[in-house]
């Protein structure tokens, strides 16, 4: 399903604007849902299980693509069945609505 945030582009940050907090932040999670975490409010992070370590290394391959074509880079730890992300723009410190809009695209690969 594609949702809203999906349908966005991200937009690269500049800095000197503030990480989301309070309901900006809480408004954003519940349209992404899927099993996402907010960590310390900084954050989001989500770990995807396969039955392999190919099906795990076509997924960060997928994801990679997708990273350059948004030019929003996440943070991926593959192993055998298992890829952890963590998103967050590092130019600010936290959390910024392309960080969500990213998030939303993975869920549709």
């Amino acid at each position: 399903m594609v949702t809203e945030l999906a349908k966005k582009e991200c937009v690269p940050c500049k800095g000197g604007v503030p990480p989301l907090k309070g309901k900006e932040l809480d408004e954003l999670y519940s349209q992404l849902g899927a099993d996402w975490k907010i960590v310390d409010s900084h954050h989001l992070e989500k770990e995807f299980k396969f039955k392999n370590f190919r099906q795990a290394l076509d997924f960060t391959n997928r994801v990679g693509e997708l990273a350059e074509a948004q030019g929003h880079h996440p943070d991926i730890y593959l192993t055998w069945g298992k890829v952890k992300m963590t998103i967050w723009t590092h130019k600010i410190d936290g959390l910024t609505e392309s960080d969500f809009v990213f998030a939303a695209k993975v869920e549709g690969l």
